[in-house]
């Protein structure tokens, strides 16, 4: 066999490619499972038919996709434009903290109002945080793969620092966090006995948004030229320095919402665990769904699935918590082998034999 450039990218592949590499990543899963002595059968059920056996089930498969799909739908745009804002999970902390301050300052007397300014603030922590990467990149040319990510330490030190230090709950017995917001600061929920909150429907709402803003919008179509290709765009004048921005801006403002939603919203108060992994597995959602909005759906319902499938795994089959990560990084690295079938195709030929090669 050997690999042979087509002529043209293949769009069956383009589509298929996810699916190819997501049957690899379950038949490495049930080889995995066989070789750590667990049955195969009840590996798969706790991944894939457990997240979806019952309406409770199905409200927690949302409540863990709702993050990743608002977080992916950022980078979207940001991969789009060529910008590699790997560093999300440190703009979903620093959108966290700043909800969280928000919610701090409620009483008993706070009215309402103080839900859109929690979620108001996450997205400005999150652009903020992603506007530091932006102004390097745009003033010094910094690496913004390098600076985005080390940001993301530096918006833990800050979390830490602030739930052991100023904001540590006086009554919480010496734990690093903060006292339980207010009923007040509660993202509103969908239905009684569920944890799913409002936040799906933003994040559906952010489909639809940026659907439009890519596909059907003038400034959508100069923000993907600038990223992909920068000669065209100066033609064409678009700025390239307008896309680096908006790119950021938008990632971080999305990833600072996901932060402000899960804080006042399943967390209820700022503790040195709310970074989940959220903002790095993001990043394989927004590929496996193709950096498209309407795909983001279903690989953030996917990644949601290993979430819960991995959680189930340590108390069920006693796992450790790292086959959450194993699942992802199987996906990511599976993904990356099968697109190589977008641009090659696989040629079988018959080898020559021994004594026809020699007398060339």
């Amino acid at each position: 066999m050997k690999l042979e450039m087509r002529p043209q990218p293949s769009s069956f592949w383009s589509y298929a490619s996810p699916i190819l590499a997501l049957l690899i990543t379950v038949a490495i899963g049930i080889g995995l499972f066989m070789a750590l002595g667990k049955d195969p059968v009840k590996g798969l059920q706790v991944f894939f038919w457990e997240p979806v056996r019952s309406p409770y089930a199905l409200g927690e498969l949302l409540v863990k996709a709702t993050p990743l799909l608002i977080i992916a739908l950022g980078l979207a745009v940001c991969f789009r434009s060529n910008v590699w804002n790997i560093g999300a999970e440190g703009q979903f902390v620093m959108g966290a903290l700043a909800a969280g301050g928000i919610a701090l300052l409620a009483d008993k007397t706070t009215g309402p109002w103080i839900i859109p300014a929690i979620l108001a603030a996450g997205v400005l922590g999150g652009m903020a945080w992603a506007g530091i990467t932006a102004f390097l990149r745009d003033r010094f040319n910094a690496n913004e793969i390098l600076v985005s990510l080390m940001l993301v330490y530096v918006a833990e030190l800050i979390l830490n620092y602030m739930v052991f230090g100023p904001w540590k709950d006086p009554a919480g017995y010496n734990f690093p966090q903060t006292r339980t917001f207010e009923a007040v600061t509660q993202i509103p929920r969908l239905m009684q006995g569920s944890r799913v909150t409002v936040g799906i429907l933003l994040a559906l709402a952010g489909v639809a948004a940026l659907w439009l803003y890519l596909y059907r919008t003038y400034a959508g179509f100069a923000q993907e030229v600038s990223g992909q290709a920068p000669a065209a765009a100066r033609y064409a004048g678009f700025s390239s320095r307008r896309a680096l921005w908006v790119a950021l801006l938008i990632s971080g403002g999305a990833a600072g919402l996901a932060g402000a939603l899960e804080v006042a919203g399943p967390i209820g108060q700022l503790t040195p665990y709310v970074p989940a992994g959220y903002g790095f597995a993001a990043i394989i959602v927004a590929f496996v769904g193709r950096l498209h909005p309407v795909g983001v759906v279903f690989s953030a319902i996917l990644m949601s699935m290993f979430y819960i499938g991995g959680e189930l795994a340590q108390s069920r089959l006693g796992l450790p918590k790292s086959i959450t990560g194993v699942f992802q990084g199987l996906l990511l690295f599976n993904l990356l082998a099968c697109d190589t079938l977008i641009a090659y195709r696989l040629q079988l030929f018959k080898p020559l034999p021994v004594s026809a090669q020699g007398g060339r």
